[in-house]
């Protein structure tokens, strides 16, 4: 970008995402699923109906309800049961996760880092995000792992439109003391957290996991009904980028106490999760497999 051209991120991150058909579209299912869920008319039976078409899916939630991840008492057979036993969200949790999986392959971002890198550290904050909700506000934590899983998501429209832009980026990324949206916006105009919020309102996610995408690096700038969510986040995206799980450049130069949040997160909920992060990504690994 020449010097001195004003840079408004989100303006060109609604014009790229409308450019995009591969990654802006969610699978049909996964689209439904989501809908559902956040219908607060809709009930276990409807989405049942609807998880039942996808037989891949079905193995998917009776591998995970059984899994120590959830820690369910005895073992569960049925689809019906399993949607009771982990409710509507942990569901829509769990399609989410098969959906974005398929997209997050093939191309490599920089040396030392692929996409599945980025996967790998997208999930990690999706349980290092659940984790510290159920330590910060209980009732936040399914949407507190969905919003962790999505809240890079903007990534993958700049390198679908960007691909040797974004390489740049990262390289610098591994040198600068430059924060990672600085860098992007030098470069492209705009940055994964533009992106990601248009992408969350593309694909009609819940208040909430826009406004993680949008402000995970920015938490004081998030709406202010958001702003526990999209400090829960922020804090576990630098648990993760510290710890090295997956690609840890966009918030490497970020810690607890930059993010501003501890009024929000007290320091020994983040040692806590920290401590336990490779046990709960291992008892994860169903979820994203």
């Amino acid at each position: 970008m020449s010097a001195g051209v004003a840079i408004d991120p989100r303006a060109k991150a609604v014009e790229s995402v409308k450019k995009i058909t591969t990654v802006a579209t969610l699978p049909e299912i996964t689209s439904k699923i989501i809908a559902t869920v956040e219908d607060p008319r809709s009930s276990a039976a409807q989405l049942h109906k609807i998880v039942s078409h996808d037989p891949a899916l079905v193995v998917r939630i009776l591998k995970v309800v059984n899994s120590s991840f959830y820690g369910l008492p005895g073992q569960i057979n049925s689809i019906e049961r399993a949607i009771v036993m982990l409710g509507l969200n942990a569901v829509k949790n769990i399609a989410v996760a098969a959906s974005l999986g398929q997209l997050f392959r093939g191309t490599k971002l920089c040396d030392g880092f692929t996409m599945k890198d980025l996967w790998t550290h997208c999930v990690a904050v999706a349980v290092a995000s659940r984790e510290l909700a159920k330590k910060v506000k209980p009732a936040l934590a399914d949407e507190a792992f969905l919003a962790g899983m999505i809240h890079d998501t903007g990534m993958l429209v700049s390198l679908q439109l960007w691909p040797e832009a974004m390489k740049s980026v990262c390289e610098k990324a591994k040198k600068s003391t430059q924060s990672f949206c600085e860098i992007e916006e030098a470069a492209v105009g705009t940055n994964h957290q533009a992106m990601g919020g248009v992408l969350a309102a593309t694909w009609k996610f819940p208040a909430g996991c826009q406004a993680v995408a949008a402000y995970h690096h920015d938490v004081n700038s998030a709406p202010a009904d958001q702003r526990t969510l999209v400090a829960i986040v922020a804090a576990a995206d630098v648990i993760c980028c510290q710890t090295k799980h997956g690609f840890n450049l966009t918030a490497a130069h970020e810690t607890i106490e930059s993010l501003g949040v501890s009024d929000i997160i007290p320091a020994d909920a983040v040692q806590a999760v920290s401590e336990k992060l490779d046990t709960l990504l291992a008892d994860a690994a169903n979820l994203t497999a």
